[in-house]
């Protein structure tokens, strides 16, 4: 997914660079309004970051222009350090599709990204994955990482379609439950703790771990992002 990102702090700037490299987005970065502006123009984008560094004032030119596209749908996330529910309520208000106070966590960022850019894809269209240099082609059933092909069998890979369509969200027991076995937890339940285990073991690149996959036993799985080492 391509990115663009409006972000002055240089600092704000290179952190959101890193994060959205992991999850294997390329991001194009402004520090001045009409630079971005220009850009956005000549060429599409699949998603737009801005980062509020300190409160707008009423004619605050990004909100203005948030306020009057007309026929662009494409999706705009909102960054900013104030953690004011005015000032949340007044970015949506003016036409952005989510807020996020900052600091954030890495893992939370990239899910909101991902949730963002599914509702805004067209139902049926997504046909495969692309997250931290993981693919995953949904009609071949493969998954593949930086062109390395990661055997799984049929059930392991509809898991993997599972937490990688949803990175950083839990996804219960009985979601895999009917989704994989179509049975309800307490049926499928023997088995589910094996597949993820195994699948931890597949997902694993050599000595190096990517993602991961947590579990908390009264919400369910989620994958997430392995820091850096």
């Amino acid at each position: 997914m391509k990115i663009a990102c409006y972000i002055r702090n240089s600092a704000v700037s290179e952190h959101v660079r890193s994060v959205l490299a992991r999850a294997n987005h390329e991001s194009v970065h402004f520090d001045n309004e009409p630079a971005l502006l220009r850009s956005i123009r000549r060429s599409a984008v699949d998603m737009i970051l801005i980062d509020l560094g300190a409160a707008p004032r009423e004619d605050n030119s990004i909100l203005s222009w948030l306020n009057l596209r007309s026929g662009d749908k494409t999706p705009v996330i909102i960054l900013s350090p104030i953690k004011s529910p005015d000032l949340a309520a007044l970015a949506l208000n003016s036409g952005a599709d989510d807020f996020v106070p900052r600091p954030f966590e890495p893992v939370e960022l990239t899910a909101r990204i991902n949730a963002l850019h599914r509702r805004a894809t067209p139902a049926g269209a997504r046909r495969s994955i692309a997250f931290a240099g993981y693919l995953l082609d949904r009609d071949s059933g493969r998954c593949s990482f930086e062109g390395t092909e990661i055997e799984l069998t049929p059930r392991e890979f509809s898991m993997a379609w599972l937490f990688f369509s949803s990175p950083g969200i839990y996804i219960s027991r009985d979601t895999i439950g009917a989704s994989i076995w179509s049975a309800d937890s307490e049926v499928a339940g023997r088995t589910i703790e094996q597949h993820v285990y195994k699948l931890r073991k597949k997902l694993q690149v050599g000595e190096r771990k990517v993602v991961m996959i947590r579990t908390a036993y009264t919400q369910g799985y989620r994958l997430e992002l392995c820091a850096p080492e």
